[in-house]
């Protein structure tokens, strides 16, 4: 038995059910939480609604699955051992004699030895690189070409530069304050209220650029209407660790007393603060899917965090310094100290990352940032000679999707994807830490009904609790033994009254309602005849 196909042809029914089990599992991963539960919602309209956008979901994200299962043309894959050899044995030189001509292009060093040390940024697709240099070399580079696009020297220090929503505007943290300038190199903004910015982050979701100061103070801005959104001073001090979750768009902020906050631009204090570390923050990095995150601390140790239980104690700790961390399309985690860069892979897919590929630079030389190119099997090193770029096989994400980031777009696509994207632009109040509640409905608290005995119960305490209470002692004849227990009797009946006007209440309600439901089915006149006649009392 099996299934017939459209070309006429018979699947077997063990391979559909194979194939139909694949695709469940690829639904899942791109439906962004679970569904709606629309069974409390008394609104007839809005329920409707809200079932039709939760079908239209669960369509795009079946659509979406069959999409990468048949049409999706690439594979990734990772460096395989054989017998005892190790993967991280591997060498740099013997993977650029396996691998392609266009491939072993990306294999290079760049030595810049005056004007380092060197920070990097790649466009979300992945085609362009800036390179800011302490001195005040700043660069754009086409990384398919491998051709210079523009060259300036601001005479400046230099401390951090980030891509805006494309590959034609580009900002620089530079001594005094952030400067926004294009791609031919022109100076088009002064960011003076930033201050002396030490570290950028740009949420390309939501046009704004955020910064963080030598004083310790957060600040976004919209770079679409140039207003400043949001201008907090965290409190916990000078930091210079900065990053941006993916999936919800908080801002995370890494301090020198071990602990990370994380910030939205609507909220003057913090979302979340959490002692990560005994010693100071000194990197921090996200994963794609924004669940997991990994801080490096002074104390030699690197910690992976789950983000969607926030308990006391990290998934993993592993032992070492890390001056800067980073994760790739497909999971992997570079970290990197002094001259030496590792790479961490969960191979097993049990949160649990192991040794995969160590690389050594020259000696001396110091490693500033390490980042992945987006669609590529390619990490990009800045160091205190220049920049070096190395292959990784399994970082990136072999299918780029066009309508998301292409790095073959002509002009007239760039420019059609910066309206599409402006007039999808959200606003600041939908960063959030759960964003799955967006859209959702708050259920309604229901009161629980107490039971007659616990009703009775809390009446026989509030007895027991006044019968304790003496009466004031009065004078003049007033003290007489019949007045006492008079006395004595209206502290027992001024408690148990709110026990008994409220349960009175509740009779008349019930009363109420069963009135309604008789007025509600009352027969015709041409019927009442036939009805059962009530007893008469």
């Amino acid at each position: 038995m099996g299934v017939k196909q459209d070309d006429g042809s018979i699947m077997p029914t063990s391979e559909q059910e194979k194939i139909s089990d694949e695709l469940d599992i690829r639904v899942k991963k791109f439906l962004r939480g679970e569904k709606t539960n629309l069974e409390g919602l008394q609104d007839k309209k809005l329920k409707g609604q809200l079932a039709v956008r939760e079908e239209l979901f669960g369509k795009s994200a079946q659509a979406a699955a069959k999409a990468e299962k048949w049409l999706l043309p690439s594979e990734g894959g990772y460096l395989e051992a054989e017998g005892i050899e190790k993967t991280w044995r591997i060498k740099q030189e013997s993977i650029a004699h396996e691998v392609d001509i266009l491939s072993a292009r990306s294999q290079y060093d760049i030595v810049l030895p005056d004007l380092g040390p060197y920070t990097l940024d790649f466009t979300s697709s992945g085609r362009y690189m800036a390179a800011g240099g302490r001195k005040g070399h700043l660069a754009i580079l086409d990384m398919k070409n491998m051709s210079l696009v523009k060259e300036i020297q601001v005479r400046e220090t230099v401390r951090d530069v980030v891509f805006l929503h494309n590959e034609l505007f580009f900002a620089a943290a530079q001594k005094k304050y952030p400067y926004i300038y294009n791609r031919d190199g022109t100076e088009l903004h002064c960011l003076k209220e930033h201050g002396a910015v030490l570290r950028l982050q740009f949420l390309k979701n939501h046009f704004l650029l955020a910064s963080i100061n030598k004083s310790g103070q957060l600040r976004y801005q919209d770079v679409t209407m140039g207003g400043m959104v949001a201008n907090y001073r965290t409190g916990l001090g000078r930091t210079d660790v900065m990053q941006v979750n993916p999936y919800n768009g908080v801002v995370a902020l890494g301090h020198s007393l071990g602990t990370v906050s994380m910030w939205k631009p609507t909220s003057s204090t913090a979302l979340l603060k959490r002692l990560c570390h005994k010693g100071p923050i000194t990197a921090m990095a996200f994963h794609p899917n924004g669940h997991l995150m990994a801080t490096a601390g002074k104390e030699k140790k690197i910690m992976l965090w789950d983000l969607r239980n926030l308990k006391d104690e990290p998934l993993q700790t592993l032992p070492g310094n890390a001056d800067t961390l980073d994760f790739s399309q497909k999971g992997l985690l570079a970290r990197s100290t002094s001259s030496f860069v590792q790479i961490l892979r969960d191979s097993s897919g049990t949160q649990n990352y192991n040794n995969y590929m160590t690389h050594k630079i020259i000696k001396g030389y110091q490693v500033e940032k390490v980042l992945f190119r987006p669609y590529e099997d390619v990490l990009g090193i800045g160091h205190s000679m220049g920049w070096s770029s190395i292959l990784i096989p399994g970082s990136g994400e072999p299918n780029f999707d066009s309508w998301v980031a292409n790095p073959f777009e002509t002009s007239k696509q760039r420019r059609e994807r910066e309206v599409h994207s402006l007039l999808d632009k959200l606003p600041p109040e939908t960063i959030m830490l759960n964003p799955t509640k967006i859209g959702t409905v708050k259920p309604q608290r229901r009161k629980e009904k107490k039971t007659k005995e616990e009703k009775e119960a809390d009446m026989e305490a509030a007895v027991e609790a006044v019968k304790g209470i003496e009466p004031k002692k009065k004078t003049k004849g007033r003290n007489k033994p019949s007045k006492r227990t008079k006395k004595k009797q209206e502290i027992v009946a001024n408690a148990k009254r709110p026990f008994l006007e409220q349960q009175k209440k509740e009779e008349e309600q019930v009363v109420r309602k069963k009135q309604k439901v008789i007025e509600q089915v009352e027969l015709p006149t041409s019927l009442q005849r036939f009805s059962r006649k009530k007893s008469a009392t």
